[in-house]
């Protein structure tokens, strides 16, 4: 894509955007700011879309294939807010090449080392030019925010996380744009104007509210138009052709001119309301199936995660031809709630619906994001507890995300500034995010918990982070594996084997804060099938030493198996049986 093409689909910029849950959760104030993007508005003609209607939603995906890989299935994601990762040039502001110089942190591209956190794939949150800190009201799709660099410097953080392995997506914000953004500005002139359709608008208030009964309807000076998040955030008309062209057209830019390897897709249950009906609609799922067909056209291998923040039985409807995961909010929810109730009941119902709801392993499992309170906080600052909700997280199937910091343990509770603020490497002024004047101060216990403190104490929350995603990498039970429950006779036990082939894994862990000596594990029949007895050979990979292997009856499971006479409080051991 040429210069001059890309000052041609400028003009045409001039009409969608995007928001998150950001709008949704606390719908706060933007400042004004010019950019590049307030041109001219004069959408031009795309590729022809049938008409969104006439399209059946998803209801259910087909179970993927056990034949097909994808390179997601492999990779550990870390979220990253690029105002909080590292500033380079002393503004506050943390921006494209501070990530690049400290990229080494995450993966350096040596399998030999042992010091960087071992992920293989990188979420950045919204990049694209805004009006506000967080980015998710667009002003221009096709433009890297000034305030964290250049296309130049995005396209040389692609070459070096290609480098050392790493893929990258972005946050695309299809639901919604700015309403600093051109297209708005036209649209709202009136209903002459050049983008007036690329909005939803009426003359007068339909006066029906939003999902969670917020307003929607929004005056303007030229009628009502509908946000579904905020006033400043008004949502786009995705049933336009001309606005669903351009939209697709942004999507093949950044994958084909920008090199990116995918998106994560901002509230994407929202974007086609029908009426009063407004969550989940036909046209929804009708438009989604058309923007999967675009990406998967432009880059068969391009990944795409969907933010449905909803029960697993809705967010699974848009699996398989829509988006190639969404992320499961009822399993994360669970496992933090689990970990502080010291109850593996929860944790073991939400997995084993998780498993089989989804097609294998396609959906993005998680603790916490940059739209809930932090880790940390939620577990109460017990790093015992952190502990067990990380294992839980990167020994289950699923597509893994750390949100940045997790790993450290850092705090952060409501308002959103405050669950995203700077990453904390080490006890210098500024947590060492800044020389200058942070855009957000860093927690006051940043020079108790930070990066530096933790990089070389084995028994620190970045060591087991470190430590499981390197077990993960490295075994393939624990990436693409089979799931099945072990059943315990102890409420605070909780125990699962991840198998692939004629590797097995069994995870175990204690949630509660006192000693477990009578316990016993137990499975059925099946796993085991067709194997001797005295075959198994137990090799911990984690956690305590030295455990016994289980005795394997005739069904092939185990009755009664203690691999320790003893679980500490709140431990977790990771046992590999392999056959003899």
């Amino acid at each position: 894509m040429t210069r001059m093409f890309l000052l041609v689909t400028l003009i045409l910029t001039v009409i969608l955007s995007g928001c998150q849950s950001e709008g949704e959760e606390n719908g706060e104030e933007t400042a004004v700011t010019t950019t590049s993007a307030q041109a001219n508005i004069t959408p031009t003609s795309k590729p022809t879309i049938a008409p969104t209607d006439t399209l059946a939603p998803t209801v259910i995906a087909t179970p993927v294939p056990e034949t097909v890989t994808n390179w997601w299935d492999d990779t550990v994601f870390y979220e990253v807010f690029v105002r909080s990762y590292y500033d380079s040039d002393g503004d506050g502001v943390g921006d494209i090449n501070g990530l690049i110089e400290r990229l080494d942190y995450l993966n350096d591209g040596d399998p030999a080392t042992t010091d960087d956190l071992g992920v293989t794939g990188i979420w950045l949150m919204p990049i694209m030019e805004s009006p506000s800190y967080h980015g998710y009201d667009v002003v221009d799709y096709y433009q890297v925010d000034e305030e964290y660099g250049t296309e130049e410097d995005f396209k040389r953080l692609m070459a070096e996380a290609e480098k050392r392995g790493i893929k990258v997506i972005v946050d695309l914000v299809l639901n919604h744009t700015s309403a600093q953004h051109p297209w708005f500005t036209d649209a709202e002139a009136g209903e002459d104007a050049v983008a007036r359709d690329w909005y939803v608008w009426e003359d007068e208030n339909p006066g029906w509210a939003g999902p969670n009964g917020q307003v929607v309807w929004h005056e303007s000076p030229t009628g009502y138009y509908y946000g579904v998040f905020w006033d400043q955030m008004p949502d786009l008309n995705l049933t336009n052709e001309a606005t669903t062209d351009e939209m697709h057209t942004i999507a093949r830019y950044w994958l084909e001119e920008m090199g990116v390897d995918g998106f994560r897709l901002d509230a994407i249950k929202y974007l086609v309301a029908e009426g009063d009906m407004q969550v989940g609609t036909q046209s929804t799922h009708a438009w989604m199936k058309e923007f999967y067909d675009v990406y998967k056209e432009t880059n068969p291998e391009a990944f795409a995660v969907g933010e449905v923040w909803s029960p697993t039985f809705e967010a699974v409807k848009y699996v398989g031809d829509e988006v190639d995961a969404t992320f499961e909010f009822d399993l994360a929810e669970a496992i933090l709630s689990g970990v502080l109730s010291k109850k593996a009941d929860p944790i073991a119902r939400a997995q084993r619906k998780v498993v089989e709801t989804y097609p294998p392993g396609q959906y993005g499992i998680f603790l916490t994001n940059h739209d809930q309170n932090r880790v940390m906080t939620r577990l109460l600052e017990d790093e015992n507890r952190a502990k067990l909700a990380a294992t839980l997280l990167l020994t289950s199937p699923g597509v893994p995300f750390v949100y940045y910091g997790e790993e450290i343990g850092q705090v952060g509770a409501k308002p959103d500034e405050d669950i995203r603020r700077p990453l904390q490497w080490d006890s210098s002024e500024n947590a060492g995010f800044s020389i200058g004047q942070p855009w957000r101060e860093p927690y006051e216990d940043f020079e108790e918990r930070n990066i530096a403190v933790q990089m070389d104490d084995p028994d620190s929350l970045l060591s087991h982070y470190r430590d499981l995603i390197r077990l993960r990498n490295e075994h393939e039970a624990l990436r693409t594996g089979d799931w099945t429950q072990v059943e315990t006779n102890e409420s605070h036990t909780y125990a699962f084997l991840r198998h692939h082939g004629d590797e097995f894994i069994l995870v175990l862990v204690n949630l509660g804060v006192n000693p477990v000596e009578e316990y016993e594990l137990m499975l059925d029949e099946g796993i085991f099938d067709g194997i001797a007895s005295d075959s198994l050979q137990a090799v911990s990979l984690y956690g305590q030493e030295n455990p016994a292997g289980p005795t394997i009856n005739e069904s092939g499971g185990f009755i009664g198996y203690r691999p320790f006479t003893s679980l500490p409080p709140q431990s977790n051991v990771i046992i590999q049986l392999s056959i003899d």
